[in-house]
């Protein structure tokens, strides 16, 4: 903007004045509009960390989350996967949870054989598979702390016992990604309260796949 103070030969002492002044104005305007733009370049710029932060967080939070997620969720390592109650068993055919257990000496007007209290577990089981599956209490059975090789047992309702309406039914079928909670009702030994629940895949051809085991502590009601 200098060259407005610096006109032409023979112009008047007050017209270079004039232009003085207005070169000082527009420098002005300069300074000021410099100083406005590097202040909004300052606030953009710390928006901008901002939100790089806040995105960071989120990233963070998320992955957080996953961890979560991959806690609760047990795939077999070299064909066996090991649980407890709350996690999600990833099996070939379907999720299995054990939510939870308790023992006691009688459920619904049923009572165990002498010597035996009776194990009451809470199970979800949801179908991953690609098509509907035919399901079987005898797909889950119970050990307890015992190294004797008939130291295990199926549900009650495997021998005609269903007692209740919470029971999962002696044979029933989950469609694609369906889910079904329902008890699982075992006789075990009086006064053992440590157990643990589990599922063998087995294919048409009688081959086996994974094993996987809920381990858990249920205490007596």
């Amino acid at each position: 903007m200098r060259k407005f103070s610096y006109a032409l030969a023979g112009i008047a002492l007050a017209v270079c004045l004039t232009g003085c002044g207005n070169a000082r104005s527009a420098l002005n305007r300069e300074s000021e509009e410099t100083q406005e733009s590097e202040g909004t370049q300052e606030i953009k710029e710390s928006l901008f960390d901002r939100e790089t932060e806040d995105d960071a967080d989120a990233e963070d939070d998320a992955d957080a989350g996953d961890d979560v997620d991959a806690e609760n969720s047990v795939s077999s390592e070299g064909g066996y996967g090991e649980g407890r109650i709350g996690d999600t068993m990833k099996t070939y055919f379907f999720d299995y949870k054990v939510n939870s257990a308790y023992v006691c000496e009688e459920f619904a007007g049923y009572q165990p054989a002498e010597g035996k209290d009776l194990l009451v577990a809470d199970v979800t089981v949801k179908n991953t598979f690609n098509e509907s599956i035919p399901m079987f209490d005898s797909d889950f059975q119970i050990q307890w702390n015992s190294d004797a090789e008939e130291d295990y047992d199926v549900p009650i309702s495997y021998y005609g016992n269903e007692v209740s309406d919470e029971q999962l039914p002696e044979s029933y079928e989950l469609a694609i990604n369906e889910e079904k909670t329902g008890l699982l009702v075992f006789e075990v030994p009086e006064g053992e309260k440590d157990f643990s629940i589990s599922y063998l895949e087995l294919f048409d051809d009688d081959s086996e796949g994974d094993v996987y085991f809920v381990f858990f502590t249920a205490e007596k009601q």
